[in-house]
């Protein structure tokens, strides 16, 4: 256990945010319930802090940090595969072990940081593929009953980047199981812009190892795949969801159907509200990314309040233009925009 003279800032991708009383390192489902159970007052559980923005003054209780282990596979009657895989491992990781495995299915949620055990809380997804269309369940330890349940993905609430795990500390997950297609090949390519780069129409397949990498490609062109030395990658990730609305405010925007809504895309609304890329926040120690206006970045030596004014202006900047509140996507801890 660590007294709290280690800050948060270096267990986060944005490299921000202020010390915790006590740290605790989990290497396993057990130690993280031992851990939980055993804290004195708040608790927080951080896995890979890529989607999480804590305060400067850090966070007053115990943070334990999820590094469990463990991928196991399961080849099932129907020809599909049951990956069950620990919180704590990191989610790139597992990705690349299902293509070892000559396993497709997650290909299209390459590059994305953090650790597996925060994946179904934020229903993560990327170039057309979530969490939800894999999910099968999760173990979860109830700090209510404190007991340990397997949950059904249909009992999580999932939705767009969201799940009623989200922004509740009742439970915390300790493994999470997906159930793969079973094949080499990729899901269908939903996604108009990697079905461009891949040179296939939508709705085709391709081999999983090939569509990863263009995965690949496309994030480091975004600057959302993680890099120590590129400040561009010091984010968390997307920082606002893109809004779900009735109608487009402006009949030329782009838009996908979403039921009987529509969604916008937020790095349009962000850039056509006059944010460019690479605008600097206060000082010039916060910035939107260089290549892509969506992430909020740390350019060496920002502090979470110089990052919150910076979402706040392009926040109230996107208001003032369409009429639509932009959401932030990371979980706010002691802090909010």
């Amino acid at each position: 256990m660590d007294s709290g003279t280690r800050r948060l800032a270096e267990l986060t991708t944005l490299r921000l945010g202020g010390p915790a009383t006590a740290l605790v390192e989990a290497e396993s489902g057990e130690a993280v319930v031992e851990a939980v159970r055993a804290a004195d007052g708040p608790v927080l559980v951080l896995g890979g802090g890529s989607n999480l923005v804590i305060s400067d003054e850090g966070f007053d209780g115990t943070v334990v940090h999820v590094a469990s282990r463990g991928i196991a596979f399961e080849r099932l009657a129907d020809g599909r595969v049951l990956l069950t895989v620990e919180a704590g491992e990191d989610w790139d990781g597992v990705v690349a072990a299902t293509l070892a495995e000559g396993l497709g299915g997650l290909e299209c949620l390459s590059g994305i940081p953090g650790r597996t055990g925060a994946t179904p809380v934020q229903n993560v997804g990327a170039y057309g593929v979530e969490i939800s269309a894999l999910l099968v369940s999760v173990d979860l330890y109830d700090r209510l009953t404190h007991e340990v349940r397997t949950v059904p993905a249909a009992d999580l609430g999932l939705g767009y980047r969201t799940s009623v795990l989200k922004g509740s500390d009742a439970a915390v997950v300790l493994r999470v199981r997906f159930a793969l297609p079973g094949g080499a090949a990729s899901m269908p390519i939903a996604y108009a812009e990697l079905a461009r780069t891949l040179g296939v129409d939508p709705g085709a397949t391709v081999p999983a190892a090939t569509a990863r990498e263009a995965v690949l490609g496309l994030r480091r062109g975004k600057g959302m795949v993680l890099d120590a030395a590129d400040h561009d990658t010091w984010s968390a990730g997307s920082f606002f969801t893109n809004p779900i609305v009735d109608a487009a405010p402006d009949p030329d925007m782009p838009r996908w159907p979403a039921g009987d809504r529509i969604k916008l895309p937020a790095a349009w609304l962000i850039q056509h509200a006059g944010f460019a890329p690479g605008h600097p926040g206060p000082g010039g120690r916060v910035a939107l990314s260089s290549r892509h206006v969506l992430a909020l970045t740390n350019r060496g030596g920002g502090r979470t309040e110089d990052l919150l004014a910076l979402a706040r202006e392009v926040r109230d900047g996107v208001r003032a233009r369409f009429g639509i509140t932009l959401e932030p996507e990371p979980v706010m801890v002691g802090c909010a925009v």
